[in-house]
């Protein structure tokens, strides 16, 4: 993209954009009426119009039902869609809406109604409009909650979710460059008072990057941190890959675990720190069902797995291999469990409901 933030996104640059997405069979827009999501559109059917074949484009937008604008600018979507040629479809979360985290339970909403269009329509890929500013706010989110290197990678460009690609083509331009292109266009947006609403944490972290690019954190530096932490992150997950093969060689000729995972202890306890709490990470949420689990009760879980593993390794060899549990826990519907010099992680055993133990005990 141009150095120039402000500068409206030339043919060449947006064709760029879409290149990879050229033999897709179709692509479903998701577009709300931002300006963001406006100008993707745009840039996409402009795009698609200089091809002389390429995939077809379904145009989503998703009705919250939580403003009361909301459905004035669908309509305004669905006009500007049929202008540019493109078929257009509006989803409405429907049902009762949380009290508590309502915008990561509108996001999850959101992201299933999307996924339910792009198979209705065929379309291989979902296309959202995040740009580099929200690549930032979203690091700066997750850091101040304290994620890991994973969390810390911030959003990537391609992701698979409920069986469908989310590509984030813009996610290397500046909010301010889609501003621009739309006013040259002369294109019109709608205007969500919910992005400033200081209710919300985004919008109160939105706040202060004018006085974090004052210091030098403005979105290109915070986004490029993104980027490197990613490059990091996928480093590391080829050691846990290694790792877990080198584990399961240590593991052959033992009778293996039927429905579950087991590691050596002794040769997991040699590990580094970060490569051990992945593995655990993996193995829970892969076995679990209680997940995802959360990284801060996988760390308080490794603590103390570090800790019985050490006691049992300064214990008598007969003591360590007598097969009795030194350690036995359940996180996020996974058992683990330390019992002869080995980590065994298995799916827990369900939980009985309340009003089955009643049943049980009234005829006992």
């Amino acid at each position: 993209m141009s150095d120039d933030d402000n500068s409206p996104i030339s043919a060449r640059a947006a064709k760029q954009l879409f290149a990879e997405l050229r033999s897709a069979p179709a692509l479903v827009l998701a577009v709300s009426g931002g300006p963001d999501s406006v100008a993707l559109m745009w840039l996409a059917a402009r795009w698609k119009r200089g091809l002389a074949r390429g995939p077809q484009l379904t145009v989503v937008t998703v009705d919250h039902g939580l403003r009361p604008e909301a459905a004035r600018e669908a309509r305004e979507v669905k006009r500007l869609a049929a202008e540019l040629g493109l078929a257009h479809r509006t989803l409405r979360w429907r049902g009762a809406k949380p009290d508590t985290g309502l915008p990561a339970a509108a996001r999850e909403a959101r992201y299933r109604l999307l996924a339910q269009a792009a198979r209705n329509a065929g379309a291989s890929h979902v296309l959202t409009a995040h740009t580099r500013d929200d690549q930032a706010e979203t690091l700066l989110m997750r850091l101040v909650r304290g994620s890991g290197l994973a969390g810390l990678s911030a959003m990537a460009r391609l992701t698979e979710r409920d069986g469908v690609v989310l590509v984030r083509p813009l996610l290397d331009v500046p909010k301010s460059q889609l501003i621009a292109t739309l006013r040259r266009a002369k294109i019109g947006f709608a205007d969500d008072p919910t992005n400033r609403d200081t209710a919300f944490t985004r919008p109160r972290l939105r706040a202060l990057l004018p006085q974090l690019a004052a210091e030098g954190g403005d979105s290109r530096s915070l986004a490029r941190l993104a980027g490197r932490l990613a490059r990091a992150n996928a480093a590391v997950d080829v050691l846990v890959d290694g790792a877990e093969r080198f584990l399961q060689l240590r593991a052959r000729g033992d009778a293996p675990q039927a429905g579950g995972r087991s590691f050596e202890a002794s040769a997991f306890a040699k590990l580094p720190e970060e490569v051990r709490l992945r593995l655990l990470l993996r193995a829970v949420n892969a076995l679990g069902h209680e997940g995802p689990a959360e990284l801060g009760k996988v760390e308080a879980l490794l603590a103390a797995l570090d800790q019985a593993i050490a006691a049992s390794l300064a214990a008598s060899p007969r003591a360590a291999a007598n097969g009795r549990p030194v350690l036995k826990q359940t996180l996020a519907g996974a058992l683990i469990s330390l019992a002869g010099g080995r980590i065994h992680i298995a799916p827990a055993p369900a939980r009985r409901s309340k009003g089955r133990m009643r049943a049980d005990q009234g005829g006992s």
